[in-house]
């Protein structure tokens, strides 16, 4: 494929029109029309058709713009990237796939040293998802490291290595004004409380069951959550008691404004980062792993 009737065609879609178009790229029209013309006969397709006085672009035509868009898209940023080689000034990137169960403080707690403790500009390029989708993409190695709240199951065919970073112990919070309604001592005051639970995929769910379970305990439910932050935007106007990470306690009371009502040391929290490598080479990766095991976590174990 010719990539000059390419940006000829990008052009005239973005412009609106070959007359506009051709004043942007400083040629006439008639060339312009001609080199599209070349483009559609090696593809076998319009791109354009006539709707009254505009060109409006064929379904074959929006198609071919969104691969246009991407191609010249990769192209400046690669123009970008040998620019900063040539100062002297590339970044080193550092594709994260968070699992969406993971507490974003936590997340930027591990990430932030990353920029820091490595010689040369780091850059950051986080993906959030479900902790499989993320595993499949770095599989294939378009991730570098997969942060999650669970280890990779062995039996997974994706040849990846858990690294732990740490462990935290469970907080329980609630508002001020619910806390006075609740009888009893923790952890007898959930029994019959309104609880708002995190969702089915978070792997804290099914532990925190077991042990309601244990204690004979049976906290009214009336909420499930897969977003953390929005379980505790619930918490924060009363509506019932939720779970964070021990590590956030101090973090948490400050900024929802609710009390801790208890803590267990037998609910766990584990983290994990997840990569290809048996032993971590990238400093950025390594610098991660080290900034949970020292610093976030060196004291909640």
């Amino acid at each position: 494929m010719n990539f000059k009737h390419l940006h000829y065609f990008w052009a005239t879609a973005k412009a609106g029109g070959v007359m506009r178009a051709g004043e942007q790229l400083h040629i006439t029209p008639q060339t312009l029309s001609g080199q599209i013309k070349l483009l559609e006969a090696r593809l076998g397709y319009p791109l354009f058709r006539k709707h009254g006085r505009q060109l409006e672009l064929t379904e074959e035509g929006r198609v071919m713009l969104g691969y246009a868009e991407q191609i010249f898209s990769l192209s400046a940023e690669m123009e970008t990237a040998i620019g900063q080689a040539r100062a002297g000034g590339q970044a080193l990137d550092c594709r994260v796939g968070i699992a969406d169960s993971v507490p974003k403080s936590i997340a930027y707690r591990l990430l932030a040293p990353a920029l820091d403790a490595v010689p040369q500009q780091v850059r950051l390029i986080c993906h959030e998802g479900k902790f499989q989708d993320l595993l499949a993409q770095l599989a294939v190695q378009r991730l570098d490291l997969v942060m999650a709240d669970e280890a990779m199951n062995k039996q997974l065919s994706v040849k990846a290595f858990n690294h732990p970073l740490g462990t935290t112990a469970t907080s329980f919070f609630c508002t001020a004004e619910l806390k006075k309604t609740l009888k009893g001592r923790f952890p007898q005051q959930l029994d019959g409380a309104p609880m708002l639970m995190p969702g089915a995929g978070s792997a804290l769910r099914l532990r925190l069951t077991q042990w309601f379970i244990d204690r004979q305990l049976h906290p009214r439910t009336i909420g499930e959550f897969d977003d953390a932050a929005l379980m505790k935007a619930f918490g924060r106007e009363g509506r019932g008691v939720f779970t964070s990470p021990t590590v956030l306690e101090q973090e948490t009371c400050e900024q929802y404004g609710v009390k801790v009502l208890g803590r267990s040391d037998e609910l766990v929290e584990e983290f994990y980062a997840i990569s290809v490598e048996r032993r971590i080479t990238h400093p950025a990766v390594s610098a991660i792993t080290q900034a949970g095991r020292r610093q976030l976590f060196g004291g909640a174990d």
